[in-house]
């Protein structure tokens, strides 16, 4: 297993790392002058849900390193990034696989996630993943309120651990 659950400690290395990625990728999204990484924000959004029942968020640690994060809700892939340094490695593949793994083994049959409509990396890794785009659309939580467009993917057939 890549992942493992993560602690309000990772907290501050997490959002460092997706702060790096988020300005590298979505800058024509959240131009920095106009929209600069809400990074006291995102942090605190990261403690609540790792204290909140009902979502799962892990971190993948590389030596002292976070190298990358996701977040699960029920049948939802809520959160998934990696480190700038990662793209392209396979790593993000690797992980994609071991959560829908992990969410087919609770029992889901599908699995759904929302991604910013013009973060068009992200969409053709989900894309290649097997990920299919929904009708679905909705807004993201920051300005400027991006619209996000929804996927879903099936979900292999697992039995539980015992």
């Amino acid at each position: 297993m890549l992942l493992r659950t993560a602690t309000v400690a990772d907290v501050p290395a997490l959002v460092a790392m997706q702060e790096i990625a988020a300005v590298a990728g979505l800058a024509h999204i959240f131009p920095q002058q106009e929209y600069p990484f809400p990074r006291d924000a995102i942090a605190a959004d990261w403690v609540e849900e790792i204290g909140r029942p009902g979502i799962d968020v892990f971190v993948a640690p590389r030596g002292e390193r976070i190298v990358a994060f996701a977040a699960l809700q029920t049948d939802e892939l809520l959160h998934f990034g990696t480190a700038l340094d990662t793209w392209g490695s396979g790593l993000a593949g690797s992980l994609n696989d071991e959560l829908l793994m992990r969410l087919a083994v609770a029992g889901h049959r599908s699995a759904w996630l929302r991604v910013i409509e013009q973060n068009h990396r992200a969409r053709r890794f989900y894309e290649k993943m097997g990920w299919h785009r929904t009708a679905q659309t909705s807004l993201g939580d920051y300005p400027p309120y991006p619209p996000l467009v929804h996927y879903e993917i099936s979900l292999p057939s697992a039995s539980p651990r015992p």
